[in-house]
């Protein structure tokens, strides 16, 4: 069952921008000590967009490897080809996955024909569960309600990772879409509410620093507990928004530095986040109390 708190997590980096392997290791024991239900690796947070295929296949064989199938292991394997997002979703499936998620073919601007056949093709390439990922602040692309609940009528197809922010647009999906399709917030500020509406969980940049208090939100939120939601996410709130002040995942990769979780590297065309945000984040810190 993927469901809760999936912390769509950062790939840890040497001050060169290598991959630090061991430090992934170690952040993933520190979720599932800390309650986080999925770990989500090579996503946007991840970087995936600078990291090569033996690289992205890397992290995955590390998240597999490390879980140890304490929790569920979702990889990133999107891509604006789809004859590299079916590869990659193989791949994924080959070293041990339990589901991958396919953001929207970003740049080439497909129509909603083009984007329902691009999800179907690598749906019927590869047996495993998919989850879809709309977030067209990114891409230039959006999948529309009509276009996903299409969609889910694939058996491979279970879910879709809405990071609209739209809960209008969520509700009506939501209202629309098979009991067994899940819907995941991809957006940590309105995570909350549509979870309280019947979202399944969240896929979760604001887990990276705070998962502890994630995941007790997201039990509450799915068990209909509004007031005990209300009040942690009020703890988390500004999290939620300072952790955007520059692009993702500038600001949270800077926290997890301050954490002492992580080493300082990123890899361009991003830095490392800009000194006029540093007390803007350590406020939010404090306000969830994590430093």
């Amino acid at each position: 069952m993927l469901q809760g708190s999936m912390v769509a997590i950062v790939t840890p980096m040497y001050e060169d921008g290598r991959l630090d392997i061991p430090s992934l290791s170690a952040l993933i024991d520190f979720h599932i000590d800390q309650g986080t239900d999925g770990i989500v690796i090579v996503g946007t947070t991840g970087e995936s967009p600078t990291v090569d295929f033996e690289e992205h296949c890397l992290l995955i064989e590390t998240a597999v490897s490390q879980v140890r199938g304490r929790v569920p292991v979702i990889a990133g394997t999107g891509a604006n080809s789809t004859k590299e997002a079916i590869a990659l979703t193989q791949k994924a499936k080959d070293l041990g996955v339990d589901a991958c998620l396919l953001v929207a073919p970003y740049y080439n601007k497909p129509t909603q024909e083009g984007l329902y056949q691009h999800f179907k093709a690598v749906a019927d390439a590869v047996q495993i569960p998919q989850i879809l990922y709309n977030v067209p602040g990114r891409t230039g692309c959006d999948i529309t309600n009509d276009t996903t609940l299409r969609l889910a009528d694939h058996p491979n197809i279970v879910g879709i990772k809405d990071a609209t922010g739209g809960l209008e647009r969520g509700t009506d999906l939501l209202l629309r879409a098979p009991k067994d399709f899940a819907v995941f917030s991809g957006d940590d500020a309105t995570a909350m509410p549509l979870m309280l509406l019947g979202a399944r969980g969240v896929i979760s940049v604001t887990a990276n620093v705070a998962p502890k208090l994630m995941h007790e939100m997201c039990v509450s939120a799915v068990a209909g507990d509004v007031k005990l939601a209300r009040e942690i996410n009020a703890k988390l709130f500004a999290l939620h928004q300072k952790l955007f002040v520059e692009a993702n995942p500038i600001p949270v990769k800077w926290v997890l530095q301050q954490m002492g979780m992580i080493k300082t590297g990123i890899r361009l065309p991003l830095v490392n986040l800009s000194a006029q945000y540093h007390d803007i984040l350590r406020a939010a810190c404090k306000a969830a109390q994590i430093l």
